[in-house]
């Protein structure tokens, strides 16, 4: 599962960049995604160049945090789009690995 935090104005454009590199396919559906909406926090230093803010300065933006499953051979892939898609200079990625209990 691939998770990351973006401001709500640009969340469908990273979830349609993930959905293209193939994060959300689940069975016979693609583009799969949850999300929920909550506030980010950060503190930019001198050398930062944020896209919201000001360096020294505490910034909240509303976000979603948009989580997709994928393929693992898929993660390095469809992290990279999302660190070329994403407005942040540094957006944070986690990735973490899912475990099928199951049939």
């Amino acid at each position: 599962m691939i998770v990351v935090n973006v401001p709500v104005a640009e969340a469908d454009t990273l979830r349609t960049a993930i959905g293209n590199a193939g994060g959300g396919k689940m069975g016979n559906y693609s583009y799969c995604s949850f999300s929920v909406t909550g506030q980010g926090r950060f503190l930019p230093n001198a050398q930062a160049n944020p896209t919201i803010g000001a360096a020294g300065q505490l910034e909240v933006v509303t976000e979603d945090r948009i989580e997709v499953s994928c393929d693992e051979s898929d993660a390095p892939a469809i992290v990279r789009v999302i660190q070329k898609a994403h407005p942040y200079e540094e957006p944070a990625v986690a990735v973490y690995p899912l475990l099928y209990m199951g049939q």
